[in-house]
């Protein structure tokens, strides 16, 4: 059932384009890959497996789509060494106590109040059912996600760092949109969530969860789309800037690297050179500021020798558009 706000949580994005349009209002710059997947997932109440290498902006889209939708992200990062109990549920055992030494306070006036044995054990019986109810229950995030009375975004972060036994147990939440707690019965969502899992790759997934889920994979952007996302998310940096540090970010990629550069990579350090009152690439500011784009010595000590030309190559981009727009050079 849902609220009057929310007749339908979901029926706002009655297609890829309104996805688009809503993703980009919180400033998710989408495809027409990305936005048809969460279409379908929502139409076809299935969820979204999405890989591709970190730092592509997986997580991000689930974040943007709660934000875009107003509804709760119930977030489960996953590990190895996670299972049920941390994602779904646990007791509150620490009241569970309080009420015990209630109970124990009391126990000789239930016991006085008691005719028979039968009348005794009927009594004790019904404390044990108030110890297991809903109220002794802490919800985890699978838990809390099916409980939503307008609905939610789950997401399900890194599910190839969980074992294979939790990939299992997962086969039921995503099957059936419901879970079994043995102490209350199976618990269905109210509002079935919008689900996204996603991977880096780093076990190779069972077949079982992939046949229950859409496959998006998500890579680095080209050019056009990253100036866009990085546009979105720095007003103010100038054109000129704009086309140079991603064209230079794109060559990045593309060498031998421990790790590449992500999007959000990108980000930091477009605002770190408008934090630098950078208008242009140059070679020095480059230099002075590449520790934000790469992460390890190793692939700094391996670029540092081509800084010059690809500094320079990048700034020829601008130069590029404004010749071929028509607007003079002065450069």
């Amino acid at each position: 059932m849902t609220d009057d706000r929310h007749p339908s949580a979901y029926e706002a994005l009655s297609s890829p384009e309104a996805i688009t349009k809503a993703l980009a209002s919180v400033g998710y710059i989408s495809t027409e890959e990305i936005s048809m997947a969460v279409f379908l997932a929502i139409k076809l109440r299935k969820p979204v497996l999405i890989e591709g290498p970190a730092g592509v902006g997986k997580t991000d889209l689930a974040q943007s789509l709660s934000r875009s939708l107003e509804v709760p992200l119930e977030r489960l990062q996953c590990y190895e060494g996670l299972d049920e109990g941390k994602s779904l549920y646990e007791w509150k055992y620490g009241k569970q106590l309080l009420y015990t030494q209630i109970l124990k306070d009391r126990l000789n006036e239930i016991v006085g109040e008691g005719n028979s044995v039968s009348q005794l054990t009927d009594s004790l019986a019904s404390f044990e059912d108030l110890f297991f109810s809903h109220q002794f229950l802490e919800p985890r995030p699978l838990l809390r996600a099916m409980e939503q009375e307008t609905g939610s975004v789950l997401l399900i972060d890194e599910i190839d760092k969980s074992d294979e036994e939790f990939e299992a147990f997962l086969l039921e939440v995503l099957s059936d949109y419901q879970v079994t707690i043995p102490e209350l019965g199976t618990i269905s969502a109210k509002v079935p969530p919008v689900v996204i899992l996603t991977s880096n790759n780093v076990r190779e997934l069972g077949d079982a969860l992939k046949r229950r889920c859409l496959h998006l994979y998500i890579g680095f952007p080209g050019p056009e789309r990253e100036r866009e996302i990085v546009g979105a998310r720095v007003p103010g940096v100038g054109e000129a800037l704009l086309k140079q540090l991603v064209a230079f970010v794109q060559e990045l990629r593309e060498k031998d690297l421990r790790k590449r550069p992500s999007i959000s990579e990108t980000v930091d350090w477009a605002r770190t050179l408008m934090l630098l009152h950078a208008d242009v690439l140059n070679e020095d500011m480059v230099r002075k500021t590449l520790n934000v784009l790469l992460k390890h010595e190793t692939d700094i000590d391996s670029v540092s020798n081509g800084l010059g030309p690809m500094a320079r190559k990048a700034a020829s981009a601008s130069d590029e558009t404004r010749k071929s727009s028509g607007y003079p050079n002065f450069s």
